[in-house]
């Protein structure tokens, strides 16, 4: 296809994912979203070791296990990430007390509603392939805090998580007796990425806003290359109620002579973005005509692509990531190598096309349109506002031939839960509701009475614990016979996903 042109338990007898629940509700004193990361890990344990997945474990060594268990705690007592005050002077002067460590090296900023995470995924692997060590910082984590900050793609120990919280817990003390408010959650471990990327060191950090651009913590950057994937409708409690208004928040990461890599944006979101451009005398380029998806074709676990980068075509480009979505997070983040390295401005000839199908082919992105169970198929997709479940459910119609696909969705209150209801309605045959442990998920009886009302009373059924929605929609789909072709999708939320993602494990 052408898109641009050429040039479980059933009975009423306590089991294994029991002991989730009473993992978490024994886990008073914690953050609830911290909790549940020991209590999978825990839960997966007593069925048969650990997870076998590309998310970290909890350490073995129980004084490691401790220490890391310490320091969450601490993080937990901050304000959370849903918290703010729309402000840098907290983490500027967290920065200036640490010397600065985020100037030591040249960075890659991303912002954008969706696509943020894989997009940075793919960067950080086609720079590694180009032999440069990189840093990568991005948020929420999947399955441990230690995966938003990574070190030539993989993340930090928990070793060195500690060492690093450590090192920076006497500055961040100092800047909290001189604020108003003391630093936040995200605040300390962005602080903490920064400190570790200039301890490595690394030769490029690719980082992630945490939400919107202009005073968000990691805005302290000054990047020479500013990403800007697609913007659409979320926070808009915080960020504006239309696109033009959420891409003049995130339109603050670009920096003077920069270069922005502008993924297909809404008209208005792209003007603002043009605008800010012009204001800080940055190039732009932008998908569908600098660099793009020339073509693209399913294929076995994933897709085969033609691209146009800054500095030409590559063909042959082996994705192992589903969907025309990651195609398109593709080209964004390939144009953003490319004007990294110069291409387009200081150099014309391509990246070398070898190196960049190396890098593209071993992408990984947990969460996104990820298997981890056979018979029937169980796939999770991070997917938690309507413009990604728009694409998550195209992505698993094309990729995916079931015969029957039962939705499992766990959502935080604060999203617009019926659009992503919506979005997923045509595809899923049954949906099973439920939430997770997380003090942010949504009432799963107000969950229930807008899924009725999308999907019909007959296609939905409640299980408010997320271990029995599992089994629930595994059960649904098994009715459809071990050849027929059942599968299941949980969504609706990365702590969903996550909680699900310990609980079956991989592969």
């Amino acid at each position: 296809m052408s898109e641009l042109p050429p040039n479980g338990n059933h009975d009423d007898q306590p089991g294994p994912l029991d002991s989730f629940d009473e993992i978490i509700e024994a886990e008073t004193t914690r953050d609830p979203d911290l909790a549940v990361i020991e209590a999978g890990s825990r839960t997966l344990r007593t069925q048969g070791g650990p997870p076998q997945a590309d998310g970290p474990a909890r350490p073995e060594d129980p004084e490691v296990d401790e220490a890391l268990r310490e320091v969450e705690s601490e993080l937990a007592t901050r304000w959370g990430e849903t918290k703010l005050e729309p402000s840098v002077s907290r983490i500027s002067a967290l920065m200036d007390v640490l010397g600065e460590p985020q100037r030591s090296y040249p960075s890659i900023h991303i912002t954008g509603t969706n696509g943020k995470t894989s997009t940075a995924r793919m960067i950080e692997a086609l720079l590694g392939a180009f032999e440069l060590r990189t840093g990568r910082y991005t948020s929420p984590h999947v399955q441990s805090i230690t995966e938003r900050i990574s070190l030539d793609g993989a993340p930090i120990s928990a070793e060195r998580f500690v060492e690093t919280y450590r090192d920076v817990k006497p500055y961040v003390e100092m800047v909290d007796a001189q604020q108003e408010y003391r630093l936040s959650f995200f605040e300390v471990l962005t602080g903490m990425a920064y400190a570790a990327f200039a301890d490595a060191p690394v030769d490029v950090a690719v980082v992630e806003v945490g939400m919107g651009g202009s005073w968000d913590a990691t805005n302290v950057i000054d990047a020479s290359v500013a990403v800007v994937t697609p913007i659409d409708l979320d926070h808009t409690d915080r960020l504006g109620g239309t696109p033009a208004e959420i891409a003049t928040e995130k339109a603050g990461i670009v920096k003077r002579d920069a270069t922005v890599i502008m993924a297909q944006q809404p008209v208005d979101a792209a003007q603002v973005l043009l605008k800010k451009a012009v204001e800080t005398d940055a190039t732009v380029a932008r998908e569908g005509l600098e660099f793009g998806v020339v073509a693209r074709q399913v294929a076995v676990g994933g897709q085969l692509l033609t691209l146009r980068g800054l500095g030409g075509e590559y063909t042959e480009v082996y994705l192992p990531l589903h969907g025309a979505h990651q195609a398109h997070n593709a080209a964004v983040a390939l144009a953003a190598v490319e004007a990294f390295f110069g291409v387009g401005a200081q150099r014309a000839e391509p990246l070398d096309v070898d190196t960049v199908r190396k890098a593209f082919a071993a992408v990984a992105s947990p969460g996104r349109l990820e298997v981890v169970r056979r018979s029937p198929t169980v796939v999770l997709d991070a997917a938690h506002n309507p413009a990604g479940a728009r694409a998550a459910a195209g992505a698993i119609g094309e990729a995916f031939q079931f015969s029957r696909l039962v939705g499992v969705v766990g959502a935080s209150g604060d999203k617009n839960v019926r659009g992503l209801l919506e979005a997923f309605e045509p595809v899923f045959a049954e949906v099973v509701v439920t939430r997770n442990s997380s003090h942010r998920a949504m009432d799963v009886d107000e969950l229930a009475a807008i899924a009725v009302e999308v999907f019909g009373e007959d296609r939905v059924q409640v299980e408010p614990r997320l271990p029995d929605a599992l089994e629930a929609a595994i059960t649904l789909a098994e009715e459809e016979g071990e050849f027929a072709g059942g599968g299941v999708l949980v969504t609706g939320s990365v702590i969903t996903v996550g909680e699900a993602r310990l609980l079956l494990g991989k592969g």
